[in-house]
């Protein structure tokens, strides 16, 4: 039973790696915990968004991943 985490964008290179397995079920702390202080200050950044099972979170501190899921980390996005 796992969910896995994908790194995207900059996130990626703080993480260090482009996805991580944890175990499931998944919440907003546990996500926190999962991916270390570094990317864990950049999640609590409002423009910093969390997707589970392809669907942007309106409220990402109510992450309620399954076994299965994947929970992608989406970086503010920059464009003209």
């Amino acid at each position: 039973m796992a969910v896995t985490i994908l790194f995207l964008g900059p996130l990626r290179d703080l993480a260090g790696e482009q996805a991580l397995e944890v175990q499931a079920p998944l919440d907003w702390s546990g996500l926190l915990e999962a991916v270390g202080p570094q990317v864990a200050e950049r999640l609590a950044e409002q423009r910093v968004n969390v997707a589970c099972a392809g669907k942007v979170l309106a409220d990402k501190t109510r992450l309620d991943a399954e076994d299965g899921d994947e929970v992608a980390l989406l970086p503010p996005v920059s464009g003209g």
